[in-house]
C-alpha cells in the first residue's frame, strides 16, 4: 500500500468533523449521514487513516516546516544562525488557540498550540467503535485492533500537548457542545493525563495488529512512538523534580515498548545513512518502522532535499555540536588517541570522526551555511556530486519538488530510547546496564554499513563503546551534573538524530535548556575551523569576515590580512539570544483563551511561571 500516505496528504480523508469553538474546537457533523456511516471495517479504516496527515509528517509537504526534518528543527544548542540568535518567548501571547484541524506547530516548543481538535476526533473514533461493537458490526479482533488504534491516536494528541503545556484538560469522552462545564474545564494535572495515556498505550500494545498492511500503523509503529513519549515523560519526572514512582513507571514502559520492536526481529540497521534519508523509495527498508512516500506524478512533494543541496542557504551546526562528535576510536576529542582529534577543520573531522558525521555534512567549508558547515543529510549522494547547473535540471533536488522518501520513525531511535530508559532505571536501583545492552543498541548503530563514497574516502566505523571505559574522566567536558554513561548515551543520540525531531525536546526533558545560553556556552556562536587563505579566499569580505583564534582573539578581515584569517569562523553579524527563564520549558496559553473561559463563568489556569 505504498501510496497510502500520498492519498492522505492529498486531503481525501477528513470525515465527520466541523468547526466548533474555543477548547474542544470540533463537533461531530449534525448530519444524518454520520449514524449511517459506521457500517463495517472499511469505514473504520477510512476514518482512521484521516489521522495520518497530522502525525506521520516525515519531510512534510510543499514548503511545510511543521514537524518536518531539518526545516522544523533549527532551534536548539546544535545550531547558529547569522545575526541575532532566535530567542525564547518572553511574554504571554494574545492568543494561542486554534479551531483548525490543520497541522498545529510552534517551533520553539516543538509541538501544537492550545488545540484539542485531534483529541476530540480520537474521542469520536472511540465512541463510534463502541457503538459498532454494541451493534455487532465488528468482530472481536477487529474491534480490539481499532480501539487500540483510536486510543493510540488519542495518546499521540495528548503526548504532544503535555510536552508543550504540561497540565492540560483531559477529556475522557467526546463532549457535547451544550456541556459547557466540560468544554470549559480547567487543566488537569499532567500525571493524571499521563496515567491515562499509560493505560491506553498498554491497551494499544496488546491489541493493535502486528501487521495491518504495508506501511500502515501496526503494533511495532505504535511501540516505537510509545517508547518516545514515555522516555520523554519519565525523564521529565526525573529532572524536573517530579514523582519518582511515576518516573520509574513511565521509563519501564519506554523500555518495554522499545523491546517489543527489538524482539520482533523485523528491523535492522543495515542501510548506509545517506541511503536511508536520500532514497527515492524506502519500501522494504528494515530500519523504517514507517516511512512517508513521495511521488511527483501524484503531486506529493517536499522541499527538505533542496535545503540540503549544497547551494541553498541554511542554518548550520555550531562548534558546540562539532565538539560533541565522537572520534573513530570511540572517545571524545580531548581523550582520543586519533591523530588530529583536536582539529575542527571540516576535512579533518570527516576523517577522524564517526562516519555518521561525513554522512550528514559536506566535507568542505561552504558559505551557504551560516557556520560554514553544510548539512546534506536529507539528499542522495548523486545530487552533491553534481554542479549547480546540473542540479537545476533535476526538480527532485530543488524548490518544493523533492521526492526522496522520509523515515517517519526509525529503528535507530528505538534503540536509543531503550538504552537511555535502561540507564535511567539503573540509577533508580533496577538492574545495571551491561556490555550486552550496549552491544545491542549503541554498538549496533556504530556498525551501520558504509556506502561506497565513505569507503572511497577511507572512512572507518567507530570503535565499539566499552562500558568499562566510561567513567568520570572519559570526557573532561562532561556536564558534571550528568552521569558519565548517560552523558555518552546522550552524545550518541545527538549525532545519530541531528536535525530530526529530537534535540530541543531532549534539552527540555533533561532540563538543560541552559545549553542554549550563548553567554555560558560561547561555542554555540561559532562555526568550524577555517583557513580562509587556503580554503576559501573568495569569501573574504572586508570588515565582515571574522575568525576567532584558539586564544580567543577575534580577527576581522581588513583587506590585507588574509594570511591571518585562520580560526573558528564567526557567523556574519552573530549576536547572543536574549536571556531566558525556566518558564520557557512550557508554553503559556493566550489571553483570549483565558478570557473565553472567564466570559462563561469558568477559569483557565495559566501555565506555571507565566
Amino acid at each position: 500500500m505504498k501510496k497510502k500516505l500520498l492519498i492522505i496528504f492529498a486531503g481525501l480523508l477528513s470525515l465527520g468533523l466541523s468547526s466548533c469553538e474555543q477548547v474542544i474546537n470540533r463537533e461531530p457533523r449534525e448530519n444524518p449521514t454520520d449514524p449511517n456511516y459506521w457500517r463495517n471495517e472499511n469505514d473504520v479504516r477510512l476514518f482512521g487513516n484521516g489521522f495520518y496527515s497530522n502525525y506521520y509528517i516525515g519531510y512534510g509537504v510543499g514548503w511545510s516546516e511543521a514537524y518536518s526534518d531539518y526545516r522544523g528543527y533549527v532551534f536548539s544548542d546544535d545550531v547558529c544562525s547569522q545575526g541575532t540568535q532566535a530567542s525564547f518567548e518572553d511574554q504571554v501571547p494574545s492568543s494561542r488557540g486554534s479551531k483548525s484541524e490543520s497541522i498545529s506547530w510552534m517551533t520553539q516548543y516543538c509541538g501544537p498550540s492550545w488545540n484539542f481538535a485531534w483529541v476530540h476526533k480520537a474521542n469520536i473514533f472511540i465512541n463510534r467503535l463502541n457503538k459498532m461493537n454494541a451493534n455487532g458490526l465488528l468482530s472481536s479482533e477487529a474491534f480490539n485492533h481499532w480501539m487500540g488504534v483510536a486510543k493510540f491516536y488519542k495518546c499521540f494528541a495528548y503526548a504532544r500537548l503535555v510536552e508543550v503545556f504540561g497540565d492540560v484538560p483531559y477529556f475522557p469522552t467526546d463532549v457535547s457542545s451544550t456541556d459547557t462545564a466540560q468544554l470549559y474545564k480547567d487543566r488537569d494535572p499532567r500525571l493524571l493525563v499521563m496515567d491515562s495515556l499509560y493505560t491506553m498505550s498498554k491497551y494499544a500494545l496488546e491489541n493493535i495488529r502486528v501487521n495491518d498492511g504495508v506501511d500502515l500503523l501496526n503494533r511495532y509503529v505504535a511501540a516505537g512512538f510509545i517508547s518516545r513519549w514515555f522516555l520523554f515523560e519519565g525523564t521529565w519526572q526525573v529532572y524536573h523534580n517530579g514523582d519518582p514512582a511515576h518516573a520509574k513507571k513511565y521509563l519501564e514502559l519506554a523500555r518495554d515498548a522499545a523491546a517489543i520492536v527489538m524482539k520482533s526481529g523485523n528491523y535492522a540497521i543495515d542501510t548506509p545513512l545517506r541511503d536511508l534519508f536520500g532514497s527515492q523509495n524506502l519500501a522494504g527498508n528494515k530500519e523504517c518502522l514507517m516511512y512517508q512516500h513521495f511521488d511527483d506524478a501524484l503531486g506529493v512533494r517536499h522541499c527538505v532535499a533542496s535545503y540540503s543541496n549544497s547551494g541553498e542557504s541554511q542554518t548550520g551546526v555550531n562548534l558546540a555540536f562539532l565538539k560533541s562528535v565522537i572520534c573513530t576510536d570511540g572517545r571524545p576529542y580531548k581523550t582520543s588517541k586519533v591523530a588530529g582529534a583536536g582539529n575542527f577543520g571540516i576535512k579533518n573531522m570527516t576523517l577522524t570522526r564517526d562516519p555518521r558525521f561525513e554522512a550528514s555534512f559536506i566535507d568542505t567549508v561552504n558559505p551557504s551555511s551560516s557556520t560554514m558547515v553544510y548539512q546534506d543529510k536529507f539528499i542522495d549522494r548523486a545530487a552533491i556530486a553534481m554542479t549547480s547547473a546540473e542540479r537545476a535540471t533535476h526538480p527532485e533536488y530543488n524548490s518544493s519538488t523533492n521526492t526522496n522518501d522520509a523515515p517517519v520513525i526509525r529503528y535507530a531511535e528505538v534503540l536509543l530510547n531503550w538504552i537511555e530508559a535502561k540507564a535511567e532505571l539503573a540509577r533508580m536501583g533496577e538492574e545495571a546496564v551491561t556490555q550486552a545492552d550496549i552491544d545491542a543498541s549503541i554498538n549496533v548503530l556504530r556498525d551501520r554499513p558504509l556506502d561506497a563514497t565513505a569507503q572511497a574516502k577511507h572512512l572507518s566505523k567507530t570503535a565499539h563503546m566499552q562500558l568499562s571505559d566510561i567513567n568520570a574522566g572519559f570526557d573532561p567536558d562532561r556536564d558534571p551534573t550528568v552521569d558519565p554513561l548517560i552523558w555518552e548515551i546522550r552524545r550518541e543520540r545527538r549525532l545519530e538524530m541531528v536535525f530530526e525531531h529530537s534535540r530541543l525536546l531532549d534539552l527540555k526533558r533533561w532540563k538543560k535548556l541552559e545549553y542554549m545560553d550563548n553567554d555560558k556556552y560561547p561555542d554555540t556562536m561559532l562555526g568550524c575551523w577555517v583557513d580562509f587563505n587556503n580554503e576559501y579566499t573568495t569569501y573574504l569580505k572586508k570588515g565582515s569576515t571574522k575568525v576567532k583564534k584558539a586564544d580567543g582573539t577575534v580577527v576581522t578581515y581588513d583587506g590585507t590580512n588574509a594570511a591571518d584569517m585562520v580560526g573558528f569562523f564567526v557567523p556574519l553579524s552573530v549576536a547572543k539570544r536574549n536571556p531566558f527563564l525556566d518558564r520557557v520549558y512550557m508554553s503559556p496559553v493566550g489571553y483570549q483563551q483565558i478570557n473565553a473561559y472567564k466570559q462563561r463563568g469558568h477559569t483557565l489556569t495559566q501555565t506555571v511561571g507565566w
